[in-house]
């Protein structure tokens, strides 16, 4: 039993010197985690830092390119409710016919149905000069119905003063804009669109929509992917998403 028991406090030595190597061990890891948390910490802040300065360059290149080559702001068209001048030839109309002509001015009949549109009428917004305009409620319908109004007429009248070659500018000039921001922003666009798709060839009726819907597509990516207030934006609305995006009041453009 003696014996049996000089053994067992021998083994019992070796596992506390065993285990004191294994605590030395222990904390030595411990100082490392120690001194890689706080290079981790160290390399986070840097990083946020040089992310706060490439948001900043970002936002710099943007509004540059946007104040110099591709200014996009709104257009005043001067047009005067119906409401007011119909109340102003008759002092005896009543209120509800006023409010119904207002609803009626407010409303645009695009694509076959009735939409809602607060901006109808009031302003138009441009892109590169006050020339190049779209139309606020998306109706570009004047493209493609002159397009096929084209294959049955021919003449120099039809080349003239034609708000198709407006459109199909406007278009072009933001698809370019687009595109751009998307090399800037480093963003990946889900629609893949060539910035000659609205240039050269008159696009069918269906070409055409489909072009238009993949480049509002693109844009509302990137205002999404900036953190545009979702309340500005509208679907149809192209240009106008667009001046919101790169308008110098986005907090979070660049990042």
């Amino acid at each position: 039993d003696t014996e049996g028991l000089l053994r067992i406090k021998e083994e019992n030595q070796k596992h506390y010197r065993r285990a004191q190597r294994h605590q030395e061990k222990k904390e030595k890891i411990q100082r490392h985690n120690r001194r890689l948390g706080d290079l981790v910490e160290k390399k986070t802040y840097e990083l946020k830092t040089q992310y706060e300065h490439l948001a900043n360059l970002r936002r710099t290149h943007i509004l540059e390119l946007t104040s110099v080559i591709f200014p996009i702001e709104e257009v005043k068209t001067s047009m005067r409710d119906p409401a007011d001048a119909s109340s102003e030839s008759d002092s005896a109309m009543t209120s509800s016919t006023v409010s119904k002509l207002a609803e009626a001015r407010r409303t645009t009949y695009l694509s076959g149905r009735w939409v809602c549109d607060d901006h109808n009428g009031d302003t138009s917004i441009s892109i590169t000069g006050p020339w190049i305009t779209l139309p606020n409620n998306g109706d570009y319908s004047a493209y493609y119905s002159w397009v096929e109004e084209k294959k049955t007429t021919q003449g120099p009248d039809m080349e003239h003063n034609n708000p198709a070659h407006t459109i199909s500018a406007a278009l072009c000039y933001a698809t370019q804009l687009v595109n751009t921001l998307s090399l800037i922003l480093d963003v990946n666009l889900p629609k893949k669109l060539c910035n000659r798709q609205f240039c050269g060839e008159n696009l069918s009726r269906h070409r055409f929509t489909r072009a238009v819907k993949k480049l509002n597509a693109n844009i509302l990516h990137l205002c999404f992917s900036q953190h545009v207030n979702l309340d500005l934006l509208h679907p149809l609305h192209t240009l106008r998403n667009l001046m919101y995006l790169v308008s110098p009041d986005t907090e979070n453009l660049g990042r």
